[in-house]
Protein backbone atom coordinates (compact mmCIF):
# COMPACT_ATOMS: atom_id res chain seq x y z
CA UNK A 1 0.00 0.00 0.00
CA UNK A 2 1.45 3.15 -0.95
CA UNK A 3 0.50 5.65 1.84
CA UNK A 4 4.09 7.80 1.99
CA UNK A 5 3.62 11.83 1.47
CA UNK A 6 5.51 11.17 -1.68
CA UNK A 7 3.09 8.70 -2.94
CA UNK A 8 0.39 11.08 -2.18
CA UNK A 9 1.83 13.78 -4.11
CA UNK A 10 3.00 11.60 -6.82
CA UNK A 11 -0.18 9.95 -7.53
CA UNK A 12 -2.11 13.46 -7.24
CA UNK A 13 0.06 15.81 -9.61
CA UNK A 14 2.42 15.70 -12.61
CA UNK A 15 5.51 15.66 -10.13
CA UNK A 16 8.40 17.00 -10.00
CA UNK A 17 7.33 19.89 -11.80
CA UNK A 18 9.14 23.21 -12.75
CA UNK A 19 10.68 24.77 -9.15
CA UNK A 20 9.65 22.10 -6.82
CA UNK A 21 11.54 18.34 -6.47
CA UNK A 22 12.89 16.28 -3.53
CA UNK A 23 16.00 15.16 -2.73
CA UNK A 24 16.49 12.27 0.46
CA UNK A 25 12.79 13.31 1.81
CA UNK A 26 12.91 17.23 1.86
CA UNK A 27 11.65 19.42 -1.00
CA UNK A 28 13.78 21.53 -2.72
CA UNK A 29 12.52 24.72 -4.80
CA UNK A 30 14.08 26.29 -7.63
CA UNK A 31 17.14 24.17 -6.70
CA UNK A 32 17.09 25.70 -2.87
CA UNK A 33 17.89 23.44 0.05
CA UNK A 34 14.86 24.81 2.09
CA UNK A 35 15.62 23.06 5.14
CA UNK A 36 19.13 24.21 5.03
CA UNK A 37 17.72 27.67 5.14
CA UNK A 38 15.41 26.58 8.13
CA UNK A 39 18.37 25.38 9.75
CA UNK A 40 19.99 28.39 9.70
CA UNK A 41 17.41 31.13 10.48
CA UNK A 42 14.32 29.05 11.75
CA UNK A 43 10.56 29.48 11.15
CA UNK A 44 8.66 31.38 10.67
CA UNK A 45 10.62 32.93 7.78
CA UNK A 46 9.71 34.48 4.45
CA UNK A 47 12.14 33.74 1.26
CA UNK A 48 12.21 36.35 -1.58
CA UNK A 49 14.07 34.51 -4.51
CA UNK A 50 15.39 37.18 -6.29
CA UNK A 51 16.41 35.02 -10.11
CA UNK A 52 12.74 34.03 -10.40
CA UNK A 53 11.90 38.16 -10.56
CA UNK A 54 13.70 38.15 -13.60
CA UNK A 55 12.35 34.94 -15.14
CA UNK A 56 8.82 36.05 -15.31
CA UNK A 57 9.90 39.51 -16.76
CA UNK A 58 12.06 37.57 -19.40
CA UNK A 59 9.12 35.25 -19.81
CA UNK A 60 6.35 37.55 -20.01
CA UNK A 61 8.81 39.64 -22.84
CA UNK A 62 9.25 36.39 -25.04
CA UNK A 63 5.11 35.26 -24.95
CA UNK A 64 4.31 38.81 -26.61
CA UNK A 65 7.45 39.38 -29.10
CA UNK A 66 6.72 35.51 -30.17
CA UNK A 67 2.67 36.70 -30.65
CA UNK A 68 4.16 40.18 -32.15
CA UNK A 69 6.30 38.11 -34.61
CA UNK A 70 3.50 35.41 -35.62
CA UNK A 71 0.81 38.31 -36.14
CA UNK A 72 3.39 40.57 -38.01
CA UNK A 73 2.26 42.90 -34.99
CA UNK A 74 3.99 46.31 -36.00
CA UNK A 75 3.40 48.03 -32.21
CA UNK A 76 5.78 47.84 -29.82
CA UNK A 77 5.66 45.61 -26.55
CA UNK A 78 6.39 47.33 -23.58
CA UNK A 79 6.70 45.40 -19.99
CA UNK A 80 5.42 47.19 -16.80
CA UNK A 81 6.15 46.12 -13.17
CA UNK A 82 2.88 47.55 -10.99
CA UNK A 83 4.82 48.35 -8.01
CA UNK A 84 1.82 47.68 -5.20
CA UNK A 85 2.32 43.96 -5.10
CA UNK A 86 5.34 44.38 -3.86
CA UNK A 87 7.17 47.90 -2.59
CA UNK A 88 10.68 46.10 -1.31
CA UNK A 89 13.60 47.75 -2.47
CA UNK A 90 15.43 44.24 -3.33
CA UNK A 91 12.34 43.34 -5.81
CA UNK A 92 12.44 47.68 -7.30
CA UNK A 93 16.19 46.96 -7.57
CA UNK A 94 15.73 43.57 -9.54
CA UNK A 95 12.51 45.11 -11.55
CA UNK A 96 14.72 48.33 -12.72
CA UNK A 97 17.48 45.70 -13.52
CA UNK A 98 15.64 44.34 -15.78
CA UNK A 99 15.08 47.25 -17.63
CA UNK A 100 11.39 46.91 -17.17
CA UNK A 101 8.97 49.64 -16.71
CA UNK A 102 7.00 50.76 -13.77
CA UNK A 103 3.48 51.64 -12.96
CA UNK A 104 2.77 53.64 -9.95
CA UNK A 105 -0.36 53.92 -7.90
CA UNK A 106 0.37 56.77 -5.15
CA UNK A 107 2.02 59.74 -4.32
CA UNK A 108 4.83 57.60 -2.30
CA UNK A 109 5.42 55.38 -5.25
CA UNK A 110 7.20 58.81 -6.89
CA UNK A 111 9.52 58.80 -4.00
CA UNK A 112 10.04 55.57 -5.00
CA UNK A 113 11.00 55.87 -8.40
CA UNK A 114 13.33 59.15 -7.18
CA UNK A 115 15.44 57.00 -5.22
CA UNK A 116 15.85 54.36 -7.35
CA UNK A 117 16.73 56.75 -9.81
CA UNK A 118 19.58 58.53 -7.13
CA UNK A 119 21.06 55.07 -6.52
CA UNK A 120 21.89 54.44 -10.20
CA UNK A 121 19.00 51.98 -10.67
CA UNK A 122 16.60 53.85 -13.51
CA UNK A 123 17.23 55.74 -16.20
CA UNK A 124 15.15 58.53 -16.97
CA UNK A 125 14.31 57.16 -20.60
CA UNK A 126 12.10 54.54 -18.53
CA UNK A 127 8.82 54.93 -18.95
CA UNK A 128 6.69 55.76 -15.26
CA UNK A 129 3.18 55.04 -15.83
CA UNK A 130 1.07 56.90 -13.19
CA UNK A 131 -2.08 55.37 -12.79
CA UNK A 132 -4.75 55.42 -9.55
CA UNK A 133 -6.62 58.17 -8.35
CA UNK A 134 -4.53 61.24 -7.45
CA UNK A 135 -4.46 63.34 -4.28
CA UNK A 136 -2.74 66.46 -4.80
CA UNK A 137 0.61 65.17 -3.14
CA UNK A 138 0.29 62.60 -5.90
CA UNK A 139 0.12 65.55 -8.32
CA UNK A 140 2.89 67.17 -7.31
CA UNK A 141 5.53 64.73 -7.09
CA UNK A 142 4.16 63.74 -11.15
CA UNK A 143 4.56 67.47 -12.00
CA UNK A 144 8.36 67.25 -9.85
CA UNK A 145 9.37 63.91 -11.99
CA UNK A 146 8.50 65.68 -15.10
CA UNK A 147 10.52 68.79 -13.84
CA UNK A 148 13.42 66.70 -13.40
CA UNK A 149 13.72 65.39 -16.94
CA UNK A 150 11.85 62.01 -17.00
CA UNK A 151 10.75 62.06 -20.43
CA UNK A 152 8.45 59.06 -20.40
CA UNK A 153 6.02 59.86 -17.76
CA UNK A 154 2.76 58.86 -18.69
CA UNK A 155 -0.58 60.29 -16.06
CA UNK A 156 -3.08 58.03 -16.82
CA UNK A 157 -6.32 60.09 -15.55
CA UNK A 158 -9.09 58.39 -13.71
CA UNK A 159 -11.38 60.76 -13.80
CA UNK A 160 -12.25 64.26 -16.31
CA UNK A 161 -11.42 66.75 -13.13
CA UNK A 162 -7.78 65.23 -12.49
CA UNK A 163 -7.46 67.21 -15.97
CA UNK A 164 -7.39 70.41 -14.13
CA UNK A 165 -5.86 69.64 -10.84
CA UNK A 166 -3.22 68.30 -13.01
CA UNK A 167 -2.43 71.59 -15.44
CA UNK A 168 -0.74 73.46 -12.19
CA UNK A 169 1.85 70.62 -11.32
CA UNK A 170 3.37 70.95 -15.30
CA UNK A 171 3.13 74.38 -15.94
CA UNK A 172 6.93 74.31 -16.18
CA UNK A 173 7.38 71.72 -18.15
CA UNK A 174 10.03 71.51 -20.54
CA UNK A 175 7.88 69.63 -22.87
CA UNK A 176 4.73 68.94 -23.68
CA UNK A 177 3.46 65.86 -20.88
CA UNK A 178 2.41 62.62 -21.81
CA UNK A 179 -1.08 61.75 -20.56
CA UNK A 180 -3.58 58.48 -20.84
CA UNK A 181 -7.22 57.86 -20.16
CA UNK A 182 -8.42 54.85 -17.84
CA UNK A 183 -11.69 53.10 -18.86
CA UNK A 184 -14.13 52.37 -16.67
CA UNK A 185 -14.69 49.21 -18.01
CA UNK A 186 -17.92 46.36 -16.73
CA UNK A 187 -16.96 44.42 -13.85
CA UNK A 188 -17.22 40.65 -13.86
CA UNK A 189 -20.78 39.32 -13.58
CA UNK A 190 -20.19 38.07 -10.50
CA UNK A 191 -19.00 41.18 -8.65
CA UNK A 192 -21.46 43.27 -6.53
CA UNK A 193 -21.38 46.21 -9.11
CA UNK A 194 -21.56 46.82 -12.65
CA UNK A 195 -19.38 49.67 -13.61
CA UNK A 196 -15.45 49.79 -12.62
CA UNK A 197 -15.62 52.64 -9.88
CA UNK A 198 -12.15 53.68 -11.54
CA UNK A 199 -11.58 55.13 -14.62
CA UNK A 200 -14.03 57.03 -17.64
CA UNK A 201 -16.88 55.68 -18.98
CA UNK A 202 -16.70 54.76 -22.33
CA UNK A 203 -19.26 57.25 -23.88
CA UNK A 204 -17.44 59.77 -22.30
CA UNK A 205 -13.56 59.26 -23.28
CA UNK A 206 -14.10 60.87 -27.24
CA UNK A 207 -16.23 63.90 -25.82
CA UNK A 208 -13.86 64.42 -22.94
CA UNK A 209 -10.46 64.39 -25.78
CA UNK A 210 -12.22 66.93 -28.02
CA UNK A 211 -13.66 69.24 -25.48
CA UNK A 212 -10.86 69.52 -22.86
CA UNK A 213 -7.72 67.71 -23.96
CA UNK A 214 -7.27 68.55 -27.69
CA UNK A 215 -6.28 72.18 -27.63
CA UNK A 216 -4.08 72.35 -24.85
CA UNK A 217 -1.06 73.37 -25.63
CA UNK A 218 1.12 71.83 -22.99
CA UNK A 219 -0.56 67.58 -23.13
CA UNK A 220 -0.79 65.09 -25.48
CA UNK A 221 -3.12 61.96 -25.39
CA UNK A 222 -0.51 59.02 -25.88
CA UNK A 223 -2.28 56.14 -23.73
CA UNK A 224 -5.38 54.70 -23.61
CA UNK A 225 -5.53 52.51 -20.25
CA UNK A 226 -7.73 49.45 -20.32
CA UNK A 227 -8.08 47.28 -16.91
CA UNK A 228 -10.50 44.48 -15.44
CA UNK A 229 -9.73 43.23 -11.91
CA UNK A 230 -10.08 39.38 -12.67
CA UNK A 231 -6.92 39.39 -14.83
CA UNK A 232 -6.56 38.02 -18.42
CA UNK A 233 -8.72 34.86 -19.15
CA UNK A 234 -10.24 33.04 -22.08
CA UNK A 235 -13.32 34.03 -21.03
CA UNK A 236 -16.22 35.78 -23.12
CA UNK A 237 -16.36 39.04 -20.91
CA UNK A 238 -12.36 39.55 -21.46
CA UNK A 239 -12.85 39.50 -25.28
CA UNK A 240 -16.00 41.48 -24.74
CA UNK A 241 -13.87 44.10 -22.67
CA UNK A 242 -11.15 43.88 -24.81
CA UNK A 243 -13.05 44.66 -27.93
CA UNK A 244 -14.72 47.35 -26.66
CA UNK A 245 -11.67 48.95 -25.67
CA UNK A 246 -10.23 48.68 -28.88
CA UNK A 247 -13.10 49.97 -30.45
CA UNK A 248 -12.36 53.06 -28.33
CA UNK A 249 -8.86 53.10 -29.08
CA UNK A 250 -9.41 53.36 -33.05
CA UNK A 251 -12.72 56.26 -32.38
CA UNK A 252 -9.60 58.58 -31.00
CA UNK A 253 -6.96 57.18 -33.33
CA UNK A 254 -8.67 58.60 -35.89
CA UNK A 255 -9.25 62.28 -34.10
CA UNK A 256 -6.05 62.18 -32.10
CA UNK A 257 -2.77 61.25 -34.82
CA UNK A 258 -0.33 61.31 -30.99
CA UNK A 259 -2.49 58.25 -29.49
CA UNK A 260 -0.02 55.22 -29.97
CA UNK A 261 -0.47 52.93 -26.92
CA UNK A 262 -3.10 50.49 -25.54
CA UNK A 263 -2.42 49.51 -22.04
CA UNK A 264 -4.26 46.41 -20.82
CA UNK A 265 -3.86 45.97 -17.55
CA UNK A 266 -4.80 43.10 -15.20
CA UNK A 267 -2.11 40.51 -15.33
CA UNK A 268 -1.91 36.71 -16.12
CA UNK A 269 -2.35 34.35 -13.56
CA UNK A 270 -0.04 33.05 -10.82
CA UNK A 271 -0.13 29.40 -10.27
CA UNK A 272 -2.06 28.18 -7.08
CA UNK A 273 -1.43 24.56 -7.18
CA UNK A 274 0.40 21.80 -8.65
CA UNK A 275 -2.70 21.21 -10.50
CA UNK A 276 -2.58 24.91 -12.38
CA UNK A 277 -3.02 24.83 -15.98
CA UNK A 278 -3.04 28.50 -18.37
CA UNK A 279 -1.85 28.35 -21.58
CA UNK A 280 0.11 31.75 -21.08
CA UNK A 281 1.52 31.32 -25.12
CA UNK A 282 -1.66 31.23 -26.45
CA UNK A 283 -3.59 33.97 -24.64
CA UNK A 284 -0.41 35.97 -25.15
CA UNK A 285 -0.65 35.33 -29.01
CA UNK A 286 -4.45 35.79 -29.13
CA UNK A 287 -4.44 39.20 -27.16
CA UNK A 288 -2.17 40.55 -29.80
CA UNK A 289 -3.92 39.15 -32.85
CA UNK A 290 -7.24 40.22 -31.65
CA UNK A 291 -6.26 43.87 -31.41
CA UNK A 292 -3.92 43.54 -34.95
CA UNK A 293 -7.05 42.12 -36.48
CA UNK A 294 -9.40 44.48 -35.31
CA UNK A 295 -7.07 47.51 -35.99
CA UNK A 296 -7.05 46.51 -39.38
CA UNK A 297 -10.90 46.42 -39.63
CA UNK A 298 -10.65 50.32 -38.93
CA UNK A 299 -7.91 51.01 -40.83
CA UNK A 300 -5.93 51.45 -38.04
CA UNK A 301 -1.98 51.31 -37.19
CA UNK A 302 -2.21 48.86 -34.23
CA UNK A 303 -0.89 50.54 -30.96
CA UNK A 304 2.26 49.96 -28.83
CA UNK A 305 1.41 47.77 -26.34
CA UNK A 306 1.77 47.91 -22.55
CA UNK A 307 1.36 45.43 -19.79
CA UNK A 308 1.04 45.87 -16.24
CA UNK A 309 2.19 42.38 -14.47
CA UNK A 310 2.40 42.83 -10.52
CA UNK A 311 1.71 39.04 -9.54
CA UNK A 312 2.56 37.64 -12.02
CA UNK A 313 6.26 39.27 -11.99
CA UNK A 314 6.62 38.93 -8.22
CA UNK A 315 4.08 36.24 -6.84
CA UNK A 316 6.71 33.19 -7.45
CA UNK A 317 9.76 34.48 -5.80
CA UNK A 318 8.33 34.15 -2.60
CA UNK A 319 7.27 31.22 0.21
CA UNK A 320 6.74 31.38 3.23
CA UNK A 321 7.84 28.26 5.93
CA UNK A 322 6.67 27.58 9.53
CA UNK A 323 7.24 24.28 11.65
CA UNK A 324 4.08 22.25 13.53
CA UNK A 325 4.15 23.08 16.71
CA UNK A 326 1.67 20.70 17.89
CA UNK A 327 -1.48 18.69 16.64
CA UNK A 328 -4.65 18.81 18.68
CA UNK A 329 -7.31 16.21 18.46
CA UNK A 330 -10.43 18.02 18.89
CA UNK A 331 -12.96 15.63 17.85
CA UNK A 332 -12.87 11.95 16.39
CA UNK A 333 -12.80 13.30 13.00
CA UNK A 334 -10.41 16.78 13.64
CA UNK A 335 -7.03 17.36 14.02
CA UNK A 336 -5.63 20.42 14.05
CA UNK A 337 -1.51 21.10 13.04
CA UNK A 338 -0.56 24.93 14.81
CA UNK A 339 1.37 26.20 13.35
CA UNK A 340 4.33 28.59 14.69
CA UNK A 341 2.81 32.02 13.03
CA UNK A 342 -0.66 32.96 11.41
CA UNK A 343 -2.36 33.03 8.26
CA UNK A 344 -4.07 36.20 9.16
CA UNK A 345 -1.00 38.61 9.51
CA UNK A 346 1.86 36.78 7.44
CA UNK A 347 -0.77 35.38 4.44
CA UNK A 348 -4.00 37.69 4.75
CA UNK A 349 -5.41 36.96 1.40
CA UNK A 350 -6.39 33.39 3.06
CA UNK A 351 -8.73 35.22 5.52
CA UNK A 352 -9.75 37.98 3.29
CA UNK A 353 -10.69 36.99 -0.29
CA UNK A 354 -10.14 32.90 0.83
CA UNK A 355 -7.05 32.49 -1.35
CA UNK A 356 -5.57 29.40 -2.09
CA UNK A 357 -1.44 29.20 -2.50
CA UNK A 358 0.48 26.08 -3.13
CA UNK A 359 1.03 24.43 0.19
CA UNK A 360 3.67 21.32 0.97
CA UNK A 361 5.54 19.54 3.54
CA UNK A 362 9.03 20.63 3.51
CA UNK A 363 10.67 17.44 5.24
CA UNK A 364 9.26 13.76 6.23
CA UNK A 365 8.48 12.57 2.67
CA UNK A 366 8.63 9.26 2.96
CA UNK A 367 6.15 9.51 6.31
CA UNK A 368 2.82 8.25 6.07
CA UNK A 369 0.32 11.20 5.36
CA UNK A 370 -2.68 12.09 7.31
CA UNK A 371 -6.04 14.59 6.68
CA UNK A 372 -5.18 17.49 8.83
CA UNK A 373 -6.42 21.00 9.62
CA UNK A 374 -4.04 23.93 9.72
CA UNK A 375 -4.16 26.86 12.49
CA UNK A 376 -2.37 30.13 13.49
CA UNK A 377 -1.42 31.29 16.27
CA UNK A 378 -3.92 33.74 16.85
CA UNK A 379 -7.42 33.57 18.96
CA UNK A 380 -9.30 34.58 16.08
CA UNK A 381 -11.80 31.95 14.58
CA UNK A 382 -10.50 32.71 11.04
CA UNK A 383 -7.52 32.00 11.42
CA UNK A 384 -6.71 28.29 9.99
CA UNK A 385 -6.34 26.65 6.44
CA UNK A 386 -8.29 23.74 5.77
CA UNK A 387 -8.44 22.94 1.84
CA UNK A 388 -6.04 23.57 -1.08
CA UNK A 389 -7.38 25.35 -4.60
CA UNK A 390 -7.64 21.50 -6.20
CA UNK A 391 -8.90 19.23 -3.09
CA UNK A 392 -11.33 20.43 0.13
CA UNK A 393 -9.04 18.37 2.23
CA UNK A 394 -4.81 19.45 3.39
CA UNK A 395 -2.62 16.40 3.98
CA UNK A 396 0.67 16.42 5.48
CA UNK A 397 3.28 13.74 7.27
CA UNK A 398 1.75 11.60 9.85
CA UNK A 399 2.70 14.18 13.00
CA UNK A 400 4.90 12.64 15.87
CA UNK A 401 5.98 14.68 18.63
CA UNK A 402 9.34 14.03 18.79
CA UNK A 403 10.01 15.22 15.24
CA UNK A 404 9.57 18.46 13.71
CA UNK A 405 7.64 18.82 10.58
CA UNK A 406 7.86 22.04 8.39
CA UNK A 407 5.67 23.44 5.87
CA UNK A 408 5.91 25.64 2.89
CA UNK A 409 3.14 28.44 1.28
CA UNK A 410 4.66 28.96 -1.52
CA UNK A 411 4.16 32.15 -4.80
CA UNK A 412 3.42 34.14 -1.60
CA UNK A 413 5.47 37.41 -3.27
CA UNK A 414 2.69 39.22 -4.15
CA UNK A 415 0.70 42.12 -1.90
CA UNK A 416 0.97 39.64 1.41
CA UNK A 417 3.35 42.04 3.39
CA UNK A 418 1.66 45.08 2.42
CA UNK A 419 -1.57 44.12 3.20
CA UNK A 420 -0.67 41.90 6.08
CA UNK A 421 1.19 45.88 7.23
CA UNK A 422 4.87 44.48 7.66
CA UNK A 423 6.49 45.81 10.65
CA UNK A 424 3.70 47.44 11.78
CA UNK A 425 0.77 45.93 14.81
CA UNK A 426 -0.13 42.57 13.62
CA UNK A 427 -3.59 41.30 15.43
CA UNK A 428 -2.90 39.46 18.82
CA UNK A 429 0.79 41.68 18.48
CA UNK A 430 2.44 38.46 16.85
CA UNK A 431 5.26 39.77 15.24
CA UNK A 432 6.10 40.07 11.46
CA UNK A 433 8.27 37.06 10.28
CA UNK A 434 12.46 37.27 9.30
CA UNK A 435 12.91 37.72 5.78
CA UNK A 436 15.67 36.50 3.55
CA UNK A 437 16.66 37.76 0.33
CA UNK A 438 17.72 34.73 -1.58
CA UNK A 439 20.01 35.41 -4.90
CA UNK A 440 22.73 33.84 -7.20
CA UNK A 441 25.73 34.68 -7.54
CA UNK A 442 27.85 34.97 -11.14
CA UNK A 443 28.73 31.52 -10.60
CA UNK A 444 25.18 29.91 -9.72
CA UNK A 445 26.13 29.57 -6.56
CA UNK A 446 23.30 30.37 -3.94
CA UNK A 447 23.42 33.58 -1.36
CA UNK A 448 21.31 34.63 1.67
CA UNK A 449 20.74 37.49 3.04
CA UNK A 450 18.85 38.56 6.30
CA UNK A 451 16.69 41.53 5.27
CA UNK A 452 15.11 41.89 8.45
CA UNK A 453 14.96 40.40 11.66
CA UNK A 454 11.93 38.82 13.51
CA UNK A 455 9.55 42.02 14.65
CA UNK A 456 10.66 43.13 18.71
CA UNK A 457 8.74 43.71 21.37
CA UNK A 458 10.32 47.42 21.54
CA UNK A 459 8.94 47.83 17.68
CA UNK A 460 5.88 47.50 18.49
CA UNK A 461 5.09 49.08 21.88
CA UNK A 462 7.25 51.94 20.41
CA UNK A 463 3.84 52.10 17.47
CA UNK A 464 1.73 51.89 20.23
CA UNK A 465 3.31 54.67 22.26
CA UNK A 466 4.70 53.25 25.19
Amino acid sequence: MKNRYLDLIDQTFDFPQDGFRVEDGELLWWDIPLMDIIKQYGTPVKLSYLPKITDQIETARKLFNVGRAKARYEGEYKFCYCTKSSHFSFVLERVAESGAHIETSSAFDVNIIESLYEAGNLDKQRYIICNGYKKDQYLENIGRLVAQGFENVVVVLDNMNELRRLLPHIEDAPNKVKIGLRIASEEDPKFEFYTSRLGIRYRDIVPFYVDQIRELPNVELKMLHFFINVGISDSAYYWTELLKSIEVYCALKNICPELNSLNIGGGFPVKDSLAFEYDYEYMAEEIVAQIKENCQVRGVREPDLFTEFGSFTVAESGVNLYSILDQKQQNDREKWDMIDGSFMTTLPDIWAINKRFIMLAINHWEAPYEHIFLGGLTCDSDDYYNAEAHSNAIYLPRYKSDRTQYIGFFNTGAYQESLGGFGGIQHCLLPSPKHIVVDRDEQGELTTKLFSKEQSYKSMLKILGY
